[in-house]
């Protein structure tokens, strides 16, 4: 059969279309293998120890065991899979404990308090180890606007402290700080508290920054505001001798310029690429966005439609490019109105009933997020800290079985399939679907044990990437 295309005419259209191929491929690399944290806390700098994240664990912790002593009140306060047919009575839920306590995995996940039990165990222990994953010392709306001295002395403080956190290891894996928005009448005062801050701080540390540090510059709305930022970074990497691209930062959408500029397109890649490859999240401000819609205080909430469409926005903008994504934070703090010890039977029943009302409050929302795509959300207040692992550890739970099959499948069929040059068509896709467990074992929902039931070796998972996890079976086919 005579062919009509010459060889050469074939060749140079697909080298043609692999440039282009190759452009599209680095600019959506898709989802990054890296740790994202499940949260981000934000306190005032005011207030910042080298142990706050520590303290903030035991807060919470605490506020978990006195309001919900044993898994089954979580359960049906949730009304997790499953709380029907949990008992009532204290010696029925004792010994149904215990009955749990003593067999292995495989056999809880028979039964139907197996989802209630892992959940509530599995809080206890996050926070025991590791409640606080990410935290902002913020110098914006934690802080407020105040005298310059007490600013800068605030800085100096707050950078000492991190730096007492870093040497004791009491810090949290995720840290960095927020400082005032880049526009006409603040600039001048972000900019410094940032040199303070990072000033005094590699003075103290003989120049050595946290791990997974990073600058959050709230309400961008042009890329010249991300420009400037990315300029300041390279003359305090100069000035300290830190190698260029050390420092990262984070971009904040919470106006409706951010999703729409005047020209009615949504900005959200420039700016990300104004930043030059340091911007590595992407994070929503509930209640400023939802206040530049025109929403009233009473109807500022995370489930309102307005912050379903900037949220959709964001995704379609920045889908594909590794940017990690983070929704916003509850307003309504699960804490009783009465405080105290000598507190009466009516006065404990309501601040049961306003904290219960407060965490399932916390862990609709924190579930609507982790549905949409979300999966990192903010917490103002301890308090709110089990109610965020409860959602997150019910949303990987509650689907391990799905996610563990499609990945399963997916991987035993992607091996013989055919590579194209050095780029795997699907490995996006794969990636996509590890980072699933990835994010699941992060959080501590599951253990790489677990995880081995997706087919894969430990030495696989531990790679990150699904692209190299295909490179190793083929090389041993």
């Amino acid at each position: 059969m005579k062919l009509s295309i010459a060889e050469e005419e074939k060749l140079f259209l697909l080298d043609t279309l692999k440039l282009a191929n190759l452009k599209f491929q680095q600019t959506y690399p898709g989802d990054k293998p890296e740790r994202q944290a499940v949260h981000t806390v934000y306190g005032g700098a005011n207030l910042f120890k080298s142990d706050t994240t520590l303290k903030m664990g035991e807060v919470a912790l605490k506020n978990l065991q006195t309001y919900s002593p044993n898994f089954e009140t979580l359960a049906k306060v949730l009304e997790l899979q499953g709380h029907e047919h949990l008992p009532h009575t204290e010696k029925e839920i004792d010994a149904l404990t215990k009955r749990l306590d003593a067999m292995n995995e495989t056999e809880r996940k028979q039964e139907h308090a197996w989802l209630s039990y892992s959940v509530y165990n599995k809080i206890i222990h996050k926070l025991k180890t590791e409640a606080i994953e990410d935290f902002r010392i913020d110098f914006e709306d934690g802080f407020g606007n105040r005298p310059d001295d007490e600013e800068d002395a605030t800085a100096v403080n707050a950078a000492n402290e991190l730096a007492i956190g870093m040497k004791n290891k009491t810090i949290s894996p995720f840290i960095g700080i927020r400082i005032k928005p880049f526009t006409e009448d603040l600039k001048f005062r972000g900019v410094r508290t940032l040199d303070i801050f990072l000033s005094t701080l590699l003075e103290k540390t003989n120049g050595q920054l946290p791990e997974n540090f990073v600058v959050m510059l709230p309400k961008v709305t042009i890329p010249e505001q991300v420009i400037t930022l990315i300029r300041l970074f390279e003359i305090i990497e100069k000035k300290n001798n830190l190698p260029h691209g050390t420092l990262k930062m984070e971009t904040m959408v919470e106006a409706t310029q951010i999703i729409m500029d005047d020209e009615g397109r949504n900005p959200l890649m420039k700016i990300i690429k104004a930043s030059e490859g340091r911007c590595i999240a992407a994070h929503f401000g509930t209640y400023d966005y939802t206040a530049s819609c025109g929403i009233t205080a009473k109807y500022q909430t995370m489930a309102h439609a307005v912050c379903d469409f900037a949220h959709h926005v964001t995704k379609v903008a920045l889908g594909g490019t590794g940017i990690f994504l983070s929704d916003g934070a509850t307003n309504v703090m699960p804490i009783g109105p009465h405080r105290g010890e000598n507190l009466s039977f009516e006065q404990l029943n309501e601040n049961r009933e306003a904290v219960h009302k407060g965490w399932k409050i916390g862990f609709n929302h924190t579930m609507h997020s982790l549905i949409n795509g979300f999966y990192q959300g903010w917490d103002l207040n301890p308090a709110q800290l089990p109610m965020r692992y409860a959602a997150t550890y019910n949303f990987f739970l509650s689907s391990m079985d799905d996610a563990t099959h499609r990945l399963k499948i997916f991987v035993e069929r992607a091996a013989i399939s055919t590579l194209t040059g050095d780029i795997f068509d699907d490995a996006a896709t794969g990636q996509g679907l590890l980072n699933f467990f990835l994010k699941a074992m992060n959080c501590g929902a599951i253990t790489e044990e677990e995880a081995l039931a997706t087919g894969l070796t430990i030495e696989e998972i531990r790679s990150r990437s699904f692209y190299k996890i295909l490179q190793g079976r083929r090389k041993n086919k």
